[in-house]
């Protein structure tokens, strides 16, 4: 027993043994730069590419969805104040409405294909998806079955169009709220994760560079030599490389940030236009009620407040002329609208028709096609600066990783040869 512990005593003496010594301890510390480098490196690379991975969602997948859906939404609300606007016509159908109408469920149909293929990443939306695809063919229905009745003078067609209306407002247009509403949210996540600045490994770098300069501090008391070539560089290396990813993570913020205002302008403008078309649909169905659309001039003002809402905000935003002309069609809008509702209570229903869908310069017509004219034109604008900020900072990135991966192995490289030629002189 005795000589078997001495026996194992030797190798545990001469491990210690080693590392008590200067040789040992240059083989622990080259050892120990090795590990920190590479693993630093590797974590930093990562979490340079998860931002790039974000960006690269943003632009690929969550902007472009985010739109669809809006589309959708506004499809939707569009086709709804069409239909409504076409009945009001008459038994000779506007070809211009009629038109407008058939491209809104066309295109309301093509977005919501566009939204379906992506619903592996939002699976909460199947509901609300379902809906849509199943109801938006219940709904052209009713509509048609309206039209056919209006062209035959059947008072019944106007109980068609309520029910295809009361359709959209409880079912189609609340599933394509959720659907637009989850895909901002994305955005705004897929944005946020792209801006977060990579604080772990800002500061392991750092500790990296802690770690070189106490090495070489060692090796300055062992060797009184000042400096080490290969520690030097790898220190340069390290700092190099840490510089990079904080000024590269520093511009993705700053264009995040950008992104982030546009973002949010482009969600006002789009309500701002959901709005516009919600309250279009609930004025012209207030006068295909004849006399009993108390509830949806109460609609239309509940929408009009909540229009005039957004439309400050984007203002307040972005001071551009196409925001700036939708605020004051908006007001033109609503001045029409007092003298629509002033017509139709004193029982000049044709005047009032007039007034809601005539070619006159004053009338709600003309004021609502500048305003939406003008929210189309922003939101284009809009959008093309958010992407044109998600570009700015996807290119910020660029090269990062590889960068970080290369410096990562060259810096525990250069240590070694630093460390290896001190080590040679033991020999």
């Amino acid at each position: 027993m005795l000589v078997e512990a001495q026996r194992n005593r030797g190798p545990v003496r001469r491990v210690t043994g080693l590392a008590r010594s200067t040789p040992g301890r240059l083989s622990l510390l080259a050892l120990l730069l090795i590990v920190v480098s590479l693993l630093v490196g590797a974590s930093t690379a990562a979490s340079v590419q998860r931002r790039s991975d974000a960006l690269e969602a943003l632009a690929d997948r969550s902007e472009p969805l985010a739109f669809a859906a809006q589309e959708v939404y506004r499809a939707m609300a569009d086709a709804d104040a069409a239909a409504a606007s076409a009945f009001l016509s008459g038994g000779v159908e506007s070809t211009v409405l009629r038109r407008r109408y058939e491209a809104d469920v066309a295109k309301a149909a093509a977005a919501l294909s566009t939204a379906t293929g992506e619903i592996t990443r939002s699976p909460e939306l199947i509901e609300a998806l379902s809906t849509l695809s199943g109801q938006l063919p219940v709904y052209t229905g009713l509509v048609e079955a309206a039209r056919a009745h209006n062209r035959q003078g059947n008072p019944v067609g106007a109980a068609y169009l309520r029910e295809a209306s009361t359709l959209m407002r409880t079912q189609l247009l609340p599933a394509a709220r959720e659907l637009y509403e989850v895909e901002t949210r994305n955005v705004v996540r897929d944005l946020e994760d792209a801006a977060s600045l990579p604080w772990l490994e800002l500061l392991l770098g750092a500790l990296v560079l802690v770690v070189l300069v106490l090495v070489q501090r060692y090796l300055t008391r062992r060797t009184n030599r000042v400096l080490n070539p290969g520690l030097v560089v790898a220190t340069a290396l390290t700092a190099f490389s840490l510089l990079w990813v904080l000024l590269a993570s520093l511009l993705v913020v700053y264009h995040a940030s950008e992104s982030k205002n546009e973002a949010t302008l482009v969600d006002l403008l789009a309500r701002s236009r959901i709005a516009t078309l919600t309250a279009r649909g609930d004025e012209t169905l207030t006068l295909v009620a004849r006399g009993s659309g108390a509830e949806y001039e109460k609609n239309y003002l509940d929408a009009d407040r909540n229009l005039a809402d957004l439309l400050g905000r984007a203002r307040a935003l972005d001071g551009t002329p196409a925001v700036v002309g939708a605020v004051d069609h908006h007001v033109r809008w609503q001045e029409a609208h007092r003298r629509i509702r002033a017509a139709d209570d004193e029982g000049d229903f044709t005047a009032a028709v007039d007034l809601a869908l005539g070619p006159d310069p004053a009338g709600a017509t003309t004021a609502f096609d500048a305003l939406d004219a003008d929210l189309v034109d922003a939101i284009g604008a809009a959008r093309a600066e958010l992407t044109e900020a998600i570009g700015r900072a996807r290119a910020a990135l660029g090269g990062a990783v590889p960068l970080v991966v290369v410096l990562a192995l060259l810096a525990p490289v250069a240590s070694s040869f630093g460390l290896w030629q001190r080590l040679k002189e033991y020999r």
